[in-house]
């Protein structure tokens, strides 16, 4: 019997990811404290399914997919969104940091982390979904464009490149 708590389960990452072992739950948001200022409100929960497996290099990776419906607040108008969170990534394990760091990193590569005995999922899970939002959320038809004073409108219509077109002109 684990000494951790029910809702903060752990894995060994070599282990686990050489077992082939899968583990799945569903974990409240108001649990992901770093999370939590990113978000409108944290009620809701999300899904996650971990298995251990192979890259295709054959190195031991942990497949992680996170599902839920996160409550963002949108950056235009100030009011809440739903974001629809579906990731499935692959993290290679690493022994080291400096395992990672000695291979050049690759923009298309996959990511690295490195392998604990006691591997949080919950943070595994947290760090997913703070992946998952967006620098600057917003309705894709947000209507605080179309609702604010006529001189903004005006202005939000004029291209950010007219302003140095006239420049370039006066030249």
């Amino acid at each position: 019997m684990s000494h951790q708590p029910a809702h903060q389960p752990v894995i060994d990452g070599f282990e686990f990811a050489s077992a082939g072992a899968t583990q799945q739950g569903i974990w409240p948001l108001s649990d992901f404290s770093r999370l939590h200022d990113m978000l409108a409100a944290d009620a809701g929960e999300v899904r996650y399914e971990i298995s251990g497996v192979r890259d295709e290099r054959g190195r031991p990776s942990l497949r992680l997919k996170v599902s839920g419906t996160l409550e963002l607040r949108c950056q235009r108008c100030l009011e809440p969104m739903a974001l629809e969170v579906q990731t499935d990534e692959t993290l290679v394990l690493a022994a080291t940091l400096a395992e990672i760091h000695a291979e050049p990193a690759r923009a298309d590569g996959p990511d690295r982390v490195v392998a604990g005995r006691e591997m949080a999922l919950r943070e595994l899970v947290e760090d997913e979904l703070i992946l998952a939002v967006p620098y600057a959320p917003r309705h894709e038809s947000c209507t605080a464009a179309l609702t604010g004073e006529g001189a903004t409108d005006a202005a939000a219509k004029v291209s950010p490149f007219a302003e140095l077109r006239g420049l370039i002109r006066k030249h």
